[in-house]
């Protein structure tokens, strides 16, 4: 339990912190800004950080737990209740967090006059050079199309939809971390949906998701490398948030409901699954138990 907390704590306040930062430079980044408040990036990256927190904090508690020993059922029910209240008391914060009169933003513009914005560094990119830099992005402008002559233009095109390409920095951030970034973002759009509508479908669909991740703790001991067996297990928990991000997709949320025919509400669908499947693995957990018991006792 004291090992979860830790965890717990540590990795939310982490990946917020880290989340704040990446939130405010693409806030940044963007022209002309639109209208958000340091208190609005805040709520946004504690509520990504709470996904976060709730798959890392389970995946470091149930190998924390294999490498010493801990009796298997104590670490699945401390493993369901903990993360269960976590989770809820940092939604309920966070709803009333988002009460507090926010304060004004007086954050300065990246760049100067003559600014060039591109949606890629390559030579066969449009970009765009604002003369009057980000304070005017409106303003004066010269569009850079290549193989054109450049195109000098007194003010933006009166065009709906017309929206500037960001302010250009340098990503190298390979696609398996945005990939995990994105999903952990639609999980915690998932939870803050499900804890709009109330408590109950909250604690049910939250809940059948922890029950499914606290079943994964044999991959902890498969072998007597705790390394590989983290690996293993993170492969595991990569693929329940993959899995998760598909059942909640609007396609799949189609087959659902064309097999259920209103015979069970729709929300009960993918926690369902979770528990089933989650339920399966735990037979299996303490099957294997119970066998490994048995033949130490005739042994």
């Amino acid at each position: 339990m004291l090992f979860f907390s830790l965890s717990f704590a540590v990795l939310f306040l982490a990946a917020t912190g880290v989340r704040f930062l990446a939130l405010r430079v693409d806030w940044v980044r963007t022209l002309p800004q639109r209208p958000e408040t340091v208190l609005t990036s805040l709520i946004a990256a504690a509520q990504w950080a709470l996904s976060l927190a709730l798959y890392g904090s389970i995946l470091s508690s149930l190998s924390y737990a294999a490498r010493n020993s801990c009796f298997f059922i104590t670490t699945v029910i401390s493993l369901i209740i903990l993360p269960l209240v976590f989770s809820l008391s940092i939604s309920m914060g966070l709803k009333h967090w988002s009460f507090v009169p926010p304060a004004h933003n007086n954050t300065k513009p990246l760049g100067e006059n003559g600014l060039i914005l591109s949606n890629a560094l390559s030579r066969s990119e449009t970009a765009i050079i604002l003369l009057k830099g980000p304070a005017d992005p409106h303003g004066p402008r010269v569009a850079a199309i290549p193989g054109q002559p450049l195109i000098y233009q007194t003010e933006a095109p009166a065009r709906a939809g017309l929206v500037l390409p960001p302010i250009p920095f340098g990503n190298e951030t390979p696609w398996f971390l945005k990939s995990i970034a994105i999903d952990i973002r639609l999980n915690a759009l998932e939870i803050q949906k499900r804890f709009s509508e109330g408590l109950i479908p909250f604690l049910v669909y939250t809940g059948a998701l922890i029950f499914l991740l606290s079943s994964f703790g044999f991959l902890f001991k498969l072998s007597a490398w705790p390394l590989a067996n983290l690996f293993l297990g993170c492969l595991a928990f990569r693929g329940i948030l993959a899995l998760e991000v598909f059942f909640n997709s609007p396609e799949m949320q189609e087959v659902f409901s064309s097999f259920l025919e209103n015979r069970l509400p729709l929300d009960l669908a993918v926690p369902l699954i979770f528990c089933g499947i989650g339920l399966l693995v735990h037979i299996y957990s303490v099957l294997v138990f119970l066998a490994k018991k048995r033949d130490d006792y005739e042994a």
